[in-house]
Formats: C-alpha cells, sequence, structure tokens
C-alpha cells in the first residue's frame, strides 16, 4: 500500500512525500526509523481507473529502467555500496514521484537487511519485468551484478531505440492513411450531396460511376453517427477481448504471423528479443531452462511465447531445444532452429543467440525500410486515386451535358 504523509524531517524541514508498506503500523515505523516526525499520514486512494483495474503499479518504460541500471551499475563499479548509490540516484528524480518513491521504497527494505531481489521483488510501487529481477537475483549470487545491470542497460536501450524507430518510421504512412480517409469521408458526407441536389434537378441518366458515389455519399450522411459509433465500439470491443480473453489474443497473434510480409517481420523481431534476453540470461548464470522459460515470458505473440514455454518444458524432460522447437506443431523459421542445434553441438549457444539477435535486428531492419520506400508511393497513389475517382464521377455528368 502507499500512504501519503506530511511531516518534519531531522533537519527541521517540511516534507509532504509517500511512502510504500504492508499497513499503516508499518508505514508509522519506516518514518520513525527515518527520523521523520509526521503531523498526518493516510492511505492513498486508487482512482478512478486503477479501480477499473488498468494498473495500480507505475509501468517504467524501458529507456527509464535503462537509464537507471545503468546509473547503478557505474556508482556501484566506483565501489559506492548499493544503498548509498540509491540514495544518491533519488535526488536525479525529484520531478518523477513514481520513480522517486520506488527508489526510496527499494532503499527501505535494503536498510531492514533484505538483499536488492527481495526488496524489488516486494516493492508494489513500479512493475518490473521478470527477466530484469531474475537476471538480479542470479548476479546478486555470483557477485557480477554490475556487469549484469550494464548488460541490462544496453539491452533495454536497444529496444527503446527499435521501438521508437519502428513508431517513427509508421508515422507517416499511418498519418496519410488517418488524413485520406477523414477527406474522403468528409467529401461523400458533406461535398457529394451538395452536388447530387444539381444533378437531380436535371433529370437526366448519371453514369454509373456518379450514381455509386451518390449512394456512397448518401450512405454516410444519412449514417454518419453510427459509422463513428460503430468503429469505436468495434475498437473497445477489440482492446477489451484482446486483454480478457486468452484464446481471442492467441487467434489474433496467430493471425498476425499469417499475414504477408508482416508476419516474418513479426515472427524475426520476437526471436531476435528471445535471442537476446536469452544470451544475457546465459552469461548472468541463470541455468539453461530457466532461461528458456523467462525469455519467452518476455515476448509479445502468445503463439511464440507458448511454442517456448511448452519447449522449456521439453527441455526439463532431457530434450534439446531444438528438437522440441522443430517437433512443434507451431512451425518458425528453419534457420533459427538450425543455429540452436548448432549451438548445442558446438556448446556454444550463448554465442550463437548473441548473433542470431544481432542477424535478426538487422535483417528487420532492412526490410522495414523496403517496405516504408514502398508503402509511402502506393499510399498516394490509393489516396490519390480514391479522390481522383470522386472528382470524376462528379464532373462525368457536367460533361456528358456540354457534348450534348
Amino acid at each position: 500500500m502507499i500512504f501519503r504523509f506530511v511531516g518534519i524531517d531531522a533537519n527541521g524541514k517540511k516534507i509532504k512525500d509517500k511512502i510504500e508498506a504492508q499497513s499503516l503500523a508499518e508505514a508509522k515505523a519506516k518514518l520513525k526509523a527515518k527520523n521523520i516526525l509526521y503531523k498526518s499520514i493516510d492511505e492513498e486512494r486508487p482512482s478512478f481507473f486503477d479501480k477499473l483495474e488498468f494498473s495500480r503499479k507505475y509501468k517504467i518504460s524501458p529507456q527509464e529502467l535503462s537509464v537507471l541500471s545503468r546509473e547503478l551499475s557505474m556508482y556501484i563499479r566506483s565501489g559506492i555500496t548499493i544503498v548509498s548509490a540509491l540514495k544518491v540516484i533519488e535526488s536525479h528524480y525529484e520531478k518523477n514521484k513514481k520513480i522517486r518513491l520506488f527508489i526510496t521504497t527499494v532503499s527501505t527494505y535494503l536498510d531492514e537487511g533484505k538483499d536488492f531481489y527481495s526488496a524489488l521483488e516486494e516493492q508494489n510501487v513500479v512493475e518490473l519485468p521478470l527477466f530484469f529481477k531474475e537476471s538480479i537475483k542470479v548476479s546478486e549470487n555470483g557477485g557480477l551484478l554490475d556487469e549484469v545491470l550494464m548488460e541490462l542497460s544496453r539491452f533495454l536501450k536497444e529496444q527503446d531505440k527499435i521501438n521508437k524507430e519502428i513508431k517513427s518510421a509508421f508515422a507517416y504512412p499511418s498519418f496519410m492513411i488517418v488524413v485520406s480517409l477523414l477527406m474522403i469521408a468528409f467529401m461523400l458526407t458533406f461535398v457529394v450531396p451538395q452536388i447530387t441536389g444539381i444533378f437531380k434537378s436535371m433529370h437526366q441518366t448519371l453514369p454509373t460511376p456518379t450514381i455509386v458515389v451518390i449512394a456512397m455519399g448518401d450512405f454516410f450522411k444519412n449514417n454518419f453517427t453510427l459509422i463513428l459509433t460503430s468503429i469505436f465500439v468495434f475498437v473497445a470491443a477489440f482492446i477489451f477481448m484482446v486483454k480478457r480473453s486468452y484464446k481471442f489474443a492467441y487467434r489474433v497473434d496467430k493471425l498476425l504471423l499469417k499475414l504477408p510480409l508482416f508476419g516474418g517481420i513479426i515472427q524475426k523481431s520476437e526471436l531476435a528479443r528471445f535471442s537476446y534476453i536469452a544470451s544475457l540470461l546465459t552469461r548472468s548464470g541463470v541455468p539453461f531452462v530457466q532461461t528458456v522459460n523467462l525469455s519467452a515470458n518476455i515476448l509479445n505473440n502468445l503463439v511464440l511465447k507458448e511454442l517456448f514455454v511448452d519447449a522449456s518444458k521439453k527441455v526439463v524432460e532431457g530434450k534439446l531445444l531444438s528438437k522440441a522447437l522443430n517437433e512443434s506443431s507451431t512451425k518458425i523459421d528453419y534457420a533459427f532452429i538450425q543455429s540452436i542445434a548448432l549451438g548445442e553441438e558446438t556448446s556454444e549457444v550463448e554465442n550463437v543467440l548473441t548473433n542470431v539477435s544481432e542477424l535478426y535486428f538487422e535483417e528487420n531492419r532492412d526490410k522495414i525500410a523496403t517496405l516504408l520506400t514502398l508503402l509511402e508511393p502506393a499510399l498516394m497513389l490509393i489516396v490519390g486515386g480514391s479522390i481522383g475517382f470522386i472528382v470524376a464521377a462528379m464532373l462525368l455528368p457536367i460533361f456528358s451535358m456540354s457534348i450534348h
């Protein structure tokens, strides 16, 4: 639970902040341990969105977690204790109250004698990726915390960079699609009906394209509110079903993998992420079976996630990962399976996974660049063609009159 409090610290300075605790008594005890004399303290009530169970935990972005991990790694390498390092880092987040509360909470647990992994596991302020916590757990036991934190920082930074590149790449095509749809809808709803009245007063036979455009214009004009409501309801229902129904989300992910070109990009992107985090966990000393399971859980596509989770169970039974993947009913890139098999044969799985992730990331960048190069002129043609068809359909009767 999160508690708000107003009090005075050991220096006599008035402070207004938050603290995490399991109960009000524990919150008061923690404030007393920090030499804070509180004036008022009460539990923070969940907002309307929290009550709808959207999320009570703060979803930290990969960039924020990357920066935090890098800073912590650098301080630990310089010989500062993790508790002191967190207190220094806390001062960097005066404006970000959620991250500051997260650091304060972890520091409190460390002061109580818990290790770093347990502190991260018990805090309820920030939602951390499972692979991140497991990497911390293993590295802390092996004395490699600073190295693994730096590796995690690099991975998270790379993921954030890739996500931004993809969003940036698809920003222009998405903008073009939205604008073109709005323009076409505007013309059919407001412009075409104005011209239709002129044609009706002429009492002449209209060309087929004109009849089609007029019918579309009438439909949009008469059902404009219904169309917008239907689109909104469909999108809302789709999002709700994806979040609440595993079967529905699984079918959607299965369909996405079957899409021409896009399916291959999605699969290779997921395999690259799996390979990178699996190589990182292997370097951190995580057992291979646990590595496969943890790496599977960072995948977004449920079909591939289920494939690797099932494969990890077969690895527990003594099978090779490559064999388990090959026997699965869900087929993935055969080159990936061959690479894993080669790594298992030569006991170089870690290096193979690293190379595979780099290869797939690079291959996807090239594919997306090619796709966008073709997509932009295609969108221009579609938009221009659609608007041109509407304009031509409206001009045809006028040309027919001038000829007669």
